[in-house]
């Protein structure tokens, strides 16, 4: 099959976002960077209301910031909306109106007896955009939200505009996620864990994969991932990109996983401007 070009790069903090690198050093650069006016939204989850929508049998809480065009962020496993960084919210809610929120059975979602399944978060996803009144909007996955966002673009593709996957893997059975298979599987049969968490385990140790049919997504795709992610390592979001035609992949050098919670405004300037940009062909 031929593929378009890939773009992998390295990012760095103090040149435009597409070509600069990351030093050890990322944190104390992003804290002195002085991100202020259009570069960043102030933003406090503890003063922003978690209003509810009803999806699928069950009642997600949700927050919404900025304004703009629609970015739907999906959180990882074992997180909620509470755990997202609010300074690289703030960064992206300054070009788009932002919505994060709970998983079913975590934070401030409830649950019902559904058996987990990544298909089942998938669809809370694109019921969820509905009921904000969204046909289809931008996603951010991370960790396994990138799992998540994996799935909603195969099978909800009119649901995604563009697609942003953050600390990737397309299944816990490969040998590079060892590591994190191991915590799922611990964390899936502990019974002093709340259910939520169990299930999202489980939903992960059940879910089939994706990268049999990456070949057929066609969005404007940047994978990111930092190069010191011992769950999901950096190779194996360039073995996703091999799949995806057209997609970018951006290294964080030095950065772990999820990235975001030590230089969220680099990555946050990145998401911008990967959003903004316009790769049609003319």
């Amino acid at each position: 099959m031929n593929k378009t070009l890939k773009y992998t790069l390295i990012i760095p903090i103090a040149i435009c976002i597409l070509t600069m690198s990351v030093s050890s050093e990322l944190s104390d650069l992003d804290h002195l960077s002085g991100v202020t006016g259009t570069d960043m939204v102030p933003v406090s989850f503890d003063i922003t209301p978690v209003q509810y929508a009803d999806v699928n049998g069950v009642t997600l809480g949700y927050r919404e910031f900025g304004s703009g065009e629609p970015l739907l962020m999906i959180e990882g496993f074992g997180a909620t909306m509470d755990d997202w960084n609010e300074t690289f919210i703030g960064v992206l809610s300054s070009r788009y109106h932002v919505y994060t929120y709970d998983h079913r059975g975590m934070g401030y979602s409830s649950d019902n007896d559904a058996s987990p399944s990544i298909s089942r978060y998938t669809d809370d996803a694109a019921a969820l955009m509905s009921v904000l009144g969204y046909e289809s909007m931008n996603v951010y996955g991370a960790s396994m939200g990138s799992s998540i966002s994996q799935q909603l673009v195969i099978d909800h593709p009119s649901r995604v505009l563009k697609l942003i996957l953050d600390s990737n893997t397309y299944s816990v059975y490969i040998p590079e996620t060892k590591v994190l298979l191991g915590i799922l599987k611990t964390e899936a049969y502990n019974s002093s864990q709340p259910s939520g968490l169990r299930n999202e385990a489980m939903a992960n140790l059940e879910w089939n994969g994706s990268y049999d049919r990456l070949c057929g997504i066609n969005k404007e795709v940047m994978l990111v991932v930092g190069t010191d992610d011992i769950l999901t390592p950096d190779e194996v979001s360039l073995q996703i990109a091999e799949q995806i035609n057209g997609s970018w992949v951006v290294r964080f050098k030095g950065l772990p996983h999820t990235g975001y919670h030590v230089a969220p405004v680099s990555y946050g300037r990145n998401a911008v401007n990967f959003l903004e940009m316009n790769m049609s062909v003319t």
